[in-house]
């Protein structure tokens, strides 16, 4: 077994996922991806053909997206051929666990270099784009599992756990007003990558757009739940939506909808890389590991409630590297909704002051197939900043699943 070093990683901004509004809705998801991938390979002199695989998370992998997008985005970027690149889908958390696929290959010492990490056009490729709905559109798994949509399934979450409206709203001010500090004070600047159009040189986004600054308590309150109407329109046999939910939580009475569109990740377009790379070839090409990969792990949980499994996964992966939370400097929790890291601060017995210190997904976004990747660079770039040593990314993954990554500063 050998290190997987963290070389480097790169961000593009974030920018607002709508078509012909946000700043990004007009460059292709494939240059997304080159201009990071290239912006790695020129940042620390990187010989290309020595990558033996890119591993990239997409989620949306329809049209602009289809077609194995990172292998065409390494040959609109201009890599050499014998590089390849394959493109996975793993809901929420591809760009982690593209990451994770990415440091196995180096730390099983099958490969010396890779690079892992993720794209997301949700301007040109809204979520489910794909067709396939939350279940493949099969009848017969249906019959088994009627999954709900992911903002019922908030939802419930925040209702078993007794999270309220206020709770939640005050959470996603929180991330709101950290981002803000953090961009003010150009904390993400060491990772992100200004975006240029691919025809004129022209940069068309610099910083993260989706942050809404001058958030307050009293704006975020006046927003309608979102999943309230949706809980309650039709589903099968007659049931609602949140009727099918309740009918697998029958201990619940009803479920309180407290998620808006404040207090829920914001729809975006971006791409992340992350370069590994063996003890071997960071010390023959006078390469800094920034990082190691400590510990990986995946957790499923329950379909219908779905977004619990973070706090498992954490504790899985902090099993293997022989650690508790309390030895984790810094956490990452995807704020897919806002219920989701509180319940997991809640189950992991954290402290709010440690998390998602420079704001999450609510402020940032969250382009679903980049945004673990995005996620790692962030934190790896914290622990720099504050001198720490530890940090965990995690995520909740739709259809009932959780992954979290330990990177540890040597």
């Amino acid at each position: 077994m050998t290190n997987a070093w963290i070389v480097d990683a790169a961000r593009t901004p974030r920018g607002r996922g709508k078509k012909d509004k946000g700043a990004l809705s007009g460059i292709h998801p494939q240059e997304l991806l080159a201009q990071t991938l290239n912006a790695i390979a020129e940042r620390i002199g990187l010989e290309k053909k020595d990558v033996e695989d890119v591993v990239m998370g997409c989620v949306s992998q329809a049209g602009d997206q289809g077609a194995n997008i990172t292998r065409n985005a390494l040959m609109l970027a201009g890599w050499p051929d014998v590089v390849t690149g394959v493109t996975l889908n793993r809901f929420c958390g591809s760009g982690l666990q593209a990451i994770n696929f990415a440091a196995m290959g180096v730390m099983s010492g099958q490969q010396e270099v890779a690079m892992g990490g993720g794209v997301e056009s949700m301007s040109r490729a809204p979520m489910g784009s794909d067709g396939g709905g939350a279940d493949g559109n099969n009848e017969l798994l249906r019959d088994k599992v009627l999954q709900v949509p992911q903002g019922i399934s908030a939802d419930l979450i925040a209702t078993v756990e007794g999270f309220s409206r206020e709770d939640v709203d005050r959470f996603a001010l929180q991330s709101q007003q950290r981002a803000q500090a953090a961009q003010e004070a150009c904390y993400f600047s060491k990772s992100l990558v200004p975006v240029k159009d691919p025809r004129t040189g022209n940069v068309v986004l610099e910083k993260d757009e989706h942050p809404r600054a001058g958030t307050t308590l009293e704006g975020l309150a006046q927003l309608d739940a979102v999943f309230a109407k949706f809980g309650a329109s039709p589903a099968v046999d007659g049931e609602t939506w949140d009727q099918v939910a309740l009918r697998r939580y029958p201990e619940v009475k009803a479920i309180n909808h407290v998620h808006t569109a404040g207090n829920a990740s914001g729809i975006v377009d971006g791409a992340a890389a992350v370069l590994l790379a063996s003890d071997d070839y960071v010390k023959a090409h006078g390469l800094k590991g920034r990082a190691r990969i400590r510990a990986t792990a995946t957790y499923g949980s329950e379909p219908v409630i779905m977004l619990t499994a973070p706090a498992p996964a954490s504790k899985r992966a902090l099993e293997k590297a022989g650690m508790s939370a309390s030895n984790i400097d810094l956490w990452e929790i995807n704020e897919a909704f806002a219920a989701i890291p509180l319940q997991t601060m809640k189950k992991l017995g954290i402290s709010e002051e440690n998390v998602n210190v420079n704001g999450g997904a609510i402020a940032l976004g969250h382009p679903l197939g980049a945004t673990g990747a995005a996620l790692l660079g962030t934190a790896l770039d914290e622990l720099e900043r504050r001198d720490l040593t530890t940090a965990l990314i995690t995520l909740c993954i739709g259809g009932g699943m959780g992954i979290a990554t330990i990177i540890e500063r040597v």
